[in-house]
């Protein structure tokens, strides 16, 4: 039987020579250890491109409206669609992650997608392009197969920095996905954004195949004992339920404005066309930079703090969009603020649910992304609503309700580790 090496990267002394050879290890991040930084890079990447599909619609939602000839609370269920589509997904097929090799299971999912991608960019009539978005939704949740993918590649010193990075590139493909679509739609059509899509995901399926490495489950699992057990995490983890709600709510405001945004920028006094509201969508971009240091944050023990920070940053933002609807400074600076708040919540909550169980990431995440994204999409749905029976007015009020409900709970729930 062949003895163990000793010391991690040094071998056995080699015949007729004294000292012992240096094992070259992969370069990992540096400070903390955790995975090669290319992995993170590729991981980070791949999660903004196939998450971005989900949020294609949004900004195109006033040239469908002519397109198909509908009215605005319709067009709205487009994005309500694909967010129950990933909610589904969350329950039904993240979960899987803790049973299924991560790298074969990331890859059928983005082969679906990239199906469900060319059944939209075909689409003869609206009802085809929701059913296809509900289809697209739920296989999308390939992005949290990703993500507990890089917290079990990660030590636990820098699991938050790490995860940080990979949600940056996660939440980029988000927010730069309004300014694409836009974009690609003004200068050809709609049809062509989710065409394009489709080929960029048929390669990015390639990629990841040859590139990822193998990650056996983490549990051998009946499909029914493992949607069981996550709906028993919910139960038996408070901290779970609290960050998912919190998060429900964030996402719920964050949908809110995204979802209505492009109806006030294409109305009096803007006017703007289809590429003007893609350049705006850019503006929120810059939200993103604040998912890493949310990382550092939490490796700090600042959750709670943080969160009750961004809950009021959130409300924040719709009194500055709310004051300011007829100045595009005023909401693109109101976007900057959302989408850091959101992002902040987002990266704390992930922290604080991936030390619950080492063994069940996935099922935790399942949990968390599918109540959140409920919120998201009753969101998108009660903006839409909002907007047609309010104008931007009641709008903001009801996106800058949501945070302050989720701070008021801040203060009436019990003791709670400082951490969650």
């Amino acid at each position: 039987m062949s003895q163990p090496n000793g010391p991690a990267g040094l071998a056995k002394p080699a015949r007729g020579s004294g000292r012992p050879q240096t094992r070259r290890a992969p370069r990992e991040v540096p400070g903390h250890g955790g995975p090669p930084r290319a992995l993170v890079v590729l991981l980070a990447v791949s999660c903004g491109l196939t998450v971005a599909n989900l949020y294609y619609a949004q900004p195109l939602l006033s040239d469908l409206r002519h397109s198909f000839h509908i009215g605005t609370v319709t067009a709205g269920s487009l994005v309500t669609a694909g967010q129950l589509g990933y909610a589904l997904g969350l329950l039904l097929v993240v979960p899987l992650g803790d049973v299924l090799e991560k790298r074969r299971l990331a890859t059928l999912l983005l082969t679906l997608t990239t199906a469900a991608l060319v059944l939209a960019g075909l689409a003869p009539d609206f009802a085809v392009l929701l059913a296809a978005s509900l289809v697209l939704g739920c296989t999308l949740t390939v992005a949290q197969i990703l993500v507990p993918y890089a917290a079990d590649l990660a030590p636990d010193a820098s699991r938050g920095r790490v995860v940080g990075q990979v949600m940056s590139g996660l939440l980029t493909g988000i927010l730069l996905s309004r300014t694409v679509g836009s974009v690609v739609a003004d200068a050809t059509s709609w049809r062509v954004v989710y065409l394009g899509s489709a080929t960029l995901m048929a390669v990015l399926t390639l990629v990841l195949r040859s590139a990822l490495p193998p990650r056996r489950p983490a549990a051998t699992l009946p499909y029914g004992s493992l949607l069981r057990s996550t709906v028993r995490l919910l139960r038996i983890h408070p901290a779970l339920r609290r960050r998912a709600l919190y998060q429900a709510a964030m996402f719920g405001a964050f949908s809110v404005f995204w979802t209505t945004i492009s109806f006030v920028l294409t109305a009096a006094p803007f006017h703007y066309s289809q590429w003007q509201v893609g350049l705006f969508a850019l503006a929120g971009a810059g939200g993103a930079l604040i998912a890493p240091l949310a990382g550092r944050w939490a490796d700090r023990g600042l959750v709670r703090p943080m969160t009750a920070a961004a809950f009021v940053t959130a409300a924040a933002a719709f009194g500055v969009a709310g004051v300011g609807r007829h100045s595009v400074l005023a909401l693109g600076a109101a976007a900057v603020l959302l989408d850091m708040a959101v992002q902040t919540t987002l990266v704390l909550g992930q922290h604080v649910v991936y030390q619950l169980d080492g063994g069940a990431r996935a099922r935790l995440n399942s949990a968390f992304m599918a109540t959140f994204f409920v919120g998201g999409a009753l969101g998108s749905q009660a903006g839409s609503a909002a907007y047609h029976l309010g104008g931007w007015p009641l709008t903001a009020g009801l996106g800058a309700a949501l945070p302050l409900l989720a701070l008021a709970a801040t203060f009436v729930r019990g003791k709670a580790p400082a951490t969650s």
